[in-house]
């Protein structure tokens, strides 16, 4: 009777100057072979996102990220308690003008000085 492969433990090697980007957003789009991610960092208050780093991805590949972020997320809040979230949109709160603080003065209307 054949044995069932094995499955073999793979190891990263991270260089030491390796770049960390951080990214609050993430555009997807697809073709029938790849999807593509383009993860970016929009800041308060700006229109323009800058995108850090792109990845791209067979479906397969990308189908198994999804099953283990599912699973890092879920672990993550066993640990930690549910991530809530917002009552809005991400749209929303990603692209929401960016609000005066409550103690700033706040600009003359037009037409009046």
């Amino acid at each position: 009777m054949a044995q069932p492969p094995t499955r073999q433990q793979t190891t990263l090697e991270v260089p030491a100057d390796i770049q960390s980007v951080y990214a609050n957003l993430v555009r997807i789009a697809h073709s029938p072979a790849d999807l593509v991610f383009d993860f970016a960092h929009l800041l308060p208050g700006e229109s323009k996102a800058h995108v850090g780093a792109r990845i791209i991805m067979s479906p397969l590949s990308a189908k198994l990220l999804y099953k283990a972020l599912g699973e890092n997320l879920a672990r993550y809040e066993a640990a930690f308690g549910e991530i809530s979230m917002p009552t809005s949109t991400l749209a929303d709160q990603l692209f929401k003008p960016m609000q005066q603080p409550p103690d700033a003065p706040h600009p003359p209307e037009e037409g009046k000085s």
